[in-house]
């Protein structure tokens, strides 16, 4: 709500850097709630990263009837390793999981709206968005969590159901395959190690 505040430019500016404030002051003028908040925190994240911080990741609370935001936990870091562990604790303590993925938000009112969490299907999207970044290319998957997952909120095993996936249909070949990897838990493993070949884009 500061942010076209003129009593606290100084500190707006301060946040942002002058230049960015600006920019962002005019481009919420237009927007709804949702659309201004949604922006702003997107601004702070290009903005701690413009400050050294390469890995930023934001988590939403909720207010308990689910309508409103409550506040927003940001988490900046130069280091992978504890971005990658930052992750893994939202991803645990986020209200809801689609195929897998976690929301990245934490929402006591979430269960009272399924249907509309459940149109949306992540695992699926990531499948596509895998395909196509490492079209003809043959890659572990260690390889292909660390270059694709900062800034998004997916995590290594979901990159493991993902690669699973793609190979069950056929759209991949891992070496080793499905058939020379052991089974965890009743599903197939996909290790750090295994290489992926991905087919030419057509």
């Amino acid at each position: 709500m500061g942010v076209s505040n003129a009593a606290v430019d100084e500190h707006i500016n301060a946040l942002f850097g002058k230049n960015r404030a600006d920019k962002l002051r005019e481009k919420l003028k237009p927007l709804n709630s949702l659309e201004r908040e949604l922006t702003i925190i997107e601004a702070i994240c290009e903005a701690l990263e413009e400050m050294g911080g390469r890995y930023v990741l934001p988590f939403r609370f909720k207010h308990e009837n689910g309508n409103r935001t409550s506040h927003h936990l940001i988490f900046v870091s130069k280091h992978f390793k504890s971005y990658e562990i930052m992750k893994e604790i939202m991803a645990k303590e986020s209200s809801d999981q689609n195929q897998g993925v976690a929301s990245f938000e934490y929402i006591p009112a979430t269960y009272m709206q399924p249907l509309l969490f459940e149109l949306y299907h992540p695992l699926d999207e990531l499948e596509e968005m895998l395909l196509d970044k490492f079209a003809g290319q043959t890659i572990t998957m260690q390889e292909i969590y660390t270059q694709h997952n900062v800034g998004r909120r997916y995590i290594s095993k979901n990159y493991k159901a993902a690669l699973n996936g793609l190979e069950a249909k056929g759209k991949i070949q891992a070496d080793p395959p499905a058939n020379k990897r052991r089974k965890i838990k009743g599903e197939i493993s996909f290790a750090d190690s295994v290489r992926v070949h991905f087919p030419s884009k057509p």
